[in-house]
């Protein structure tokens, strides 16, 4: 028995995928026994068993572990000669080392084979940093989040003028730096990523921008702040004469009630002092021949009753009516 299969024993596929690990034989004349063939997953460590994944016994295909879901024989019939194993759709799981194993008494031979499943890279993302101002420092950033490794990095101009001699570039970061921007190396770039499965591309426009007039920097910066401390006095006026306004209302309106207020009612003379008042008769002193005289009032347009007059002694020792 001979397995006569050639080719790379290390196969390189991407993630989804299908494989086709080559394993075809050729009996001996002297083989006579029953045909017996194994598909299995060596084990990296030596003290533990292989794992069997696919067999062909007496005419009939076994399945013995659950990787062996999407694997099969490539041939319908792997008695004529080929013994090679099919599978459909590939993922990182799938990495391993494989051994077919043909047997036919008392001939039987062995291939083994190594199976890499590589994820291809996923788009980038490019992105720049540092403004694109003429004469600055650009930097160019380019990252596959996703890709088995090496990935690398490499930028070109879609135009396909050269790099600018101030760039560098590096193919493990994907950045790409610019050390002295100008109107030359302004463009569309292009980030390329690839590792052994597969490529993906991102591309960006790099601007090259004049730096702004620093003398109408500053004139705009002053005359906006000159108008901002105008807009505030404004209203600091506004607020104020406000106020003013306010409290010079208030004070008319309190002038107003204090003049519209009702007097309060004077209190009225008891009643012994009314009568009192009319009761007493006002007399008046004259001198009628060196004898002073009481002179109640006379009546009066309203009727009331005269008083008459009576001789009032006079003392000459002390001066006074007696």
């Amino acid at each position: 028995m001979q397995v006569t299969s050639t080719g790379s024993r290390t196969v390189k596929k991407a993630e989804g995928e299908s494989v086709t690990l080559g394993c075809r034989y050729t009996p001996s004349t002297f083989d006579s026994g029953d045909l017996d063939i194994e598909w299995s997953v060596v084990s990296p460590d030596t003290t533990q068993k292989d794992q069997m994944l696919l067999s062909y016994t007496g005419g009939t295909q076994y399945f013995h572990a659950d990787l062996a879901n999407g694997l099969s024989f490539a041939a319908g019939d792997p008695s004529r000669g080929d013994a090679s194993l099919s599978i459909a759709v590939l993922s990182p799981a799938h990495s391993a080392t494989y051994q077919c194993k043909v047997k036919k008494s008392p001939g039987v031979d062995t291939r083994k084979m190594s199976l890499v499943v590589l994820v291809k890279p996923s788009v980038p993302k490019c992105r720049a940093e540092g403004g694109g101002l003429v004469g600055a420092a650009v930097s160019l950033h380019c990252n596959s989040a996703k890709g088995s490794a090496p990935l690398k990095y490499r930028w070109r101009r879609e135009s396909g003028d050269p790099i600018p001699a101030a760039a560098a570039q590096d193919s493990m970061t994907g950045d790409l730096k610019i050390s002295n921007h100008s109107q030359s190396s302004a463009g569309i770039y292009l980030c390329e990523v690839t590792n052994e499965v597969g490529a993906e591309r991102c591309r960006i426009h790099l601007k090259a921008d004049k730096p702004p007039n620093r003398a109408a920097v500053i004139v705009g910066t002053v005359v906006g702040s000159l108008l901002l401390i105008f807009v505030l006095l404004v209203f600091i006026g506004l607020l104020y004469w406000k106020l003013s306004t306010r409290r010079h209302f208030e004070k008319e309106f309190s002038n107003e009630i204090r003049e519209d207020a009702t007097p309060p009612e004077s209190r009225p003379a008891s009643r012994h002092t009314s009568r009192s008042a009319g009761r007493r008769p006002q007399v008046t002193y004259g001198n009628e021949g060196g004898v002073l005289s009481a002179r109640p009032p006379s009546c009066d347009s309203h009727g009331h009753t005269p008083v008459k007059y009576l001789p009032v002694d006079y003392d000459s020792e002390y001066g006074h009516a007696v």
